[in-house]
């Protein structure tokens, strides 16, 4: 059975509350994973193979977005956006990590939460053979 919180079973996926990546190591390993391009940010998904335990989420902001103020405001206006509006589209077993970029402070809100639940949902690309890549022969 899923669980969220330490002692709480969630028997209902629906309900599950998302977690928190917090140490370094956690978002090295999700950037070995997958990475989806948005228009604002970058996200990056690992698969844990673990369907019985709850999605969990990272949120990074570089240094060359702005000042503090700038960053936490970016940091805070996503974390809002995946409250709201993506943590439904979250898959079980999955880590998320989503890169900011500056434009995150002047997109309509509504458009920056559909954004990051449309890239959430998106299913991975499929990857074309080395020997399609190259034109030459």
């Amino acid at each position: 059975m899923p669980v969220t919180k330490p002692g709480r079973v969630i028997t209902d996926p629906s309900d599950m509350t998302v977690g928190r990546l917090k140490s370094r190591p956690q978002f090295l390993a999700v950037r070995a994973g997958e990475q989806r391009r948005g228009r604002n940010f970058l996200l990056e998904v690992l698969d844990r193979n673990a369907p019985d335990e709850a999605p969990r989420v990272g949120f990074t902001v570089t240094k060359k977005h702005g000042n503090a103020v700038a960053r936490n405001r970016m940091r805070r206006r996503i974390k809002e956006a995946v409250r709201l509006h993506a943590a439904e589209a979250m898959q079980p077993g999955h880590d998320y990590v989503i890169v900011a970029r500056r434009d995150v402070l002047r997109v309509p809100f509504d458009a920056l939460a559909a954004q990051l639940a449309e890239r959430i949902k998106a299913r991975p690309r499929k990857e074309r053979p080395e020997a399609a890549t190259s034109r030459k022969v």
